[in-house]
């Protein structure tokens, strides 16, 4: 890859035609749902049970978002009374009616996805004061489970966590986490196991080092084939989350944010650069290996200087602009 094409800002088209889409969707929701049968019907009878049934069959792991909202499904999941049969009753009484099920392949994923989500709860940020508090954990559980409903064929995955606590530290409150954190991962999800993002960011330090860091480019190559950049993985998959104290999480994810705007969108790959340039005498004079780095970095979580690097940064956007200009 090129890294005279890595500087390039976002003006995030998704801004501009969410709204227009969703309009669109809401449209199609409405005329397609009586044809893909995803909504669950009311059971009145017994002659229905086996039509019913068979749609259940027919459904697919996940029901698509973009015909149906969580909510919805939701709501048709746990409603069991209904103001309709009160007239049918003398003494008031409301009588309790199903709404249909989901099938098993449905639970049993989302039952397996509740595991790992109960499970990464309850060690998440506990260090933390905000997670010392059991009902902000309970908060975290109810936003990660709302998004692995509406995006059961994604699931969760090892890592959403640690996005949602800063922007839940942030807000303390569910539906503005949840809908921030759904854009986020619009951006992040390919980064995770089965997207390509990954493998770009690699592609791109391995061009980025060249051009700008010869020497420790070199180093790299020639004490091991670890020019796929590795140690770097947990740092694009989180956005540098457990790199960095809490309140310097908020600085770095903010500048990121600005920069896909106004400087470039692969912003953090620069702050990567930036977090090997700071210590690349010690890599060199210690001529550290694939495993050696990976510990370093290890060690020295949450202890970097969160400012220095993101100086280092921005310098480093301005060397590759002047190559760029002097080319």
């Amino acid at each position: 890859s090129s890294p005279y094409n890595i500087i390039e800002t976002s003006i995030d088209m998704d801004d501009i035609d969410d709204d227009a889409i969703n309009d669109d969707d809401d449209d199609d929701d409405i005329t397609n749902e009586d044809d893909d049968g995803v909504h669950m019907k009311p059971i009145d009878n017994d002659n229905d049970n086996d039509e019913v049934m068979m749609k259940e069959k027919e459904n697919t792991l996940s029901p698509s978002s973009s015909l149906t909202s969580g909510t919805d499904v939701y709501m048709d999941a746990v409603e069991i009374f209904s103001d309709d049969n009160q007239d049918n009753k003398s003494d008031g009484t409301i009588t309790p009616i199903c709404y249909g099920s989901f099938t098993k392949d449905i639970i049993d994923a989302f039952t397996l996805n509740l595991h790992r989500i109960d499970k990464d709860v309850a060690r998440c940020d506990r260090n933390y004061p905000y997670f010392t508090n059991l009902n902000n954990l309970k908060k975290l559980r109810n936003i990660m489970c709302t998004y692995v409903w509406d995006n059961l064929a994604t699931g969760y995955i090892q890592g959403m966590c640690d996005l949602v606590a800063p922007l839940l530290v942030t807000f303390d409150e569910e539906v503005i986490t949840y809908s921030c954190f759904c854009y986020l991962m619009k951006r992040l999800l390919p980064n995770f196991p089965h997207g390509a993002g990954m493998d770009e960011h690699f592609g791109h330090m391995r061009s980025l080092l060249q051009i700008l860091d010869f020497e420790l480019y070199e180093h790299i190559h020639r004490t091991g084939d670890f020019t796929h950049f590795y140690f770097c993985y947990r740092w694009f998959l989180l956005d540098f989350k457990r790199e960095f104290v809490y309140d310097d999480i908020f600085l770095v994810w903010e500048t990121i944010a600005a920069a896909r705007r106004t400087v470039s969108k692969r912003f953090v790959l620069f702050i990567a650069l930036a977090m090997l340039k700071i210590y690349r005498e010690i890599i060199l004079d210690n001529r550290m290996d694939f495993t050696d780095i990976i510990r370093f970095f290890n060690e020295m979580a949450e202890r970097h200087d969160a400012r220095d690097i993101l100086r280092i940064a921005r310098e480093l956007v301005l060397e590759l602009q002047k190559l760029i200009d002097n080319k």
